[in-house]
């Protein structure tokens, strides 16, 4: 049977989006409730005043559920699963279109993005989730992460080769024999394979921090407007494969250099969630946060462009789309 992976701006039913707990993980100086603040204010503005699809915030235990419920604004619904970090775009379940239009799901090994940060919770909670929908789900002896992959729905897919064959994740697996386990499992038919992710991205680069697809056959790709933008080099060379395989680049403007506690941090305009009603955005207080919502606006004209503070969400690691995955809807 055919199948094939919707892209993201395809209607959805749901979105789950995790909640973040562990303080351990997000650090002091009240990082991790500005987190939480920072992903209930993501999945109110997904709900957009009830015109966006149902929103299920994944808690890891009935303390961070009555947290969640306490910060919510919009009719988002609490879901109670347990995971160890709230990367869902990563751990959670992923959802196919079969030939007559119903959905599956399929569900990959996970090895906490090269073995360096393993949580309990993290191994199974696609397996879990998949389970409570009651859809159809196959286990695919790959390991991998969502976000190392985007889709225009056409089956073309963009990765880096720093993530997906990086050895800490598949050591005996090449790019051909990656390319066919995706091929059977999310429909892929052909493979824009980058380079390097952005600097000092601890999942090895993946590609919903660099490339995102905003219509068929077309790649956002940030552009460097500064000298000191440390990822220069590898948004240039991005670009250049894009064109090379032949996709037409929107270029986007890239924050320019971040520092935080003196260190360089991925962040990116890149990570944003295309829901039903809304376009989030992630943005720094840095000056080209406006020009990254028009750049976007041009693409999604009847969708609200909505930019949101997510320094705390950098801080542990990622942004919006990280930490949400999608279920499409089923055609009529």
């Amino acid at each position: 049977m055919t199948i094939r992976m919707p892209a993201e701006w395809e209607p959805h039913d749901w979105l789950w989006i995790g909640f973040p707990w562990n303080p351990q993980e997000w650090g002091g100086n009240g990082t991790l409730m500005r987190a939480q603040d920072q992903l209930i204010a993501f999945a109110d503005a997904v709900r957009a005043g009830g015109r966006g699809e149902e929103v299920r915030v994944v808690c890891t235990d009935l303390p961070s559920a009555i947290i969640a419920k306490a910060l919510i604004k919009s009719d988002a619904k609490i879901v109670t699963e347990r995971l160890g970090d709230v990367w869902l775009r990563d751990t959670g379940p992923i959802a196919v279109e079969q030939t007559d239009g119903s959905l599956a799901l399929a569900d990959f090994g996970f090895n906490g993005w090269g073995g360096k940060y393993e949580m309990p919770g993290d191994e199974d909670v696609g397996a879990r989730l998949a389970a409570a929908t009651g859809l159809p789900t196959t286990s695919v002896p790959l390991i991998f992460e969502g976000g190392a992959v985007d889709t225009d729905g056409t089956g073309l897919f963009v990765t880096t080769q720093q993530c997906l064959l990086n050895p800490n994740r598949n050591p005996d697996l090449n790019a051909k024999q990656i390319e066919t386990l995706l091929a059977g499992s999310l429909g892929l038919t052909d493979m824009l394979w980058l380079g390097d992710g952005l600097v000092n991205d601890h999942t090895d680069g993946h590609v919903d921090n660099l490339a995102r697809f905003v219509a068929p056959g077309v790649i956002a790709i940030p552009e460097a407007t500064s000298a000191d933008d440390p990822n220069a080099a590898i948004y240039a060379d991005a670009t250049a494969r894009a064109r090379a395989h032949g996709l037409t680049v929107a270029s986007m403007p890239s924050p320019g250099k971040v520092v935080v506690d003196g260190e360089i941090v991925p962040a990116s305009y890149m990570n944003f969630l295309i829901a039903n009603a809304t376009v989030i955005v992630p943005v720094y207080g840095v000056p080209n946060d406006d020009a990254a919502v028009q750049a976007l606006a041009a693409f999604f004209p009847g969708r609200d462009i909505i930019p949101l503070p997510s320094d705390a969400l950098l801080a542990g690691g990622g942004s919006f789309h990280c930490s949400s995955q999608q279920m499409p809807s089923v055609r009529a």
